[in-house]
């Protein structure tokens, strides 16, 4: 389970549920980035929200990192943004 709490426009907590921990994030996202990859479509926290079900299929949440700008995702998984777009379609 992804819970997506909003601290102000470009900073949010995600809580991950995960099977046997549930850990904290605090991530940040842009509004150029946001823009970029949603063309303002969906609000941010559905971007975050989406993001994180991206990474949860690749890794467990113990092993997604405490604090990230969003755009980092892409250097490890080159794939995310073409997926992300998809995904929010």
């Amino acid at each position: 389970m992804i819970t997506v709490n909003t601290i102000d426009s470009t900073n949010f907590e995600v809580l991950v549920a995960g099977p046997t921990t549930t850990t904290t994030h605090r991530v940040t996202v842009t509004h150029l980035y946001h823009r970029k990859l949603t063309d303002n479509r969906v609000p941010p926290e559905a971007l975050v929200e989406a993001s994180f079900r991206f990474l949860l299929e690749r890794e467990s949440n113990t092993s997604i990192l405490a604090r990230f700008d969003l755009p980092i995702i892409e250097r490890y998984f080159p794939e995310y943004e073409e997926t992300i777009k998809k995904m929010l379609e």
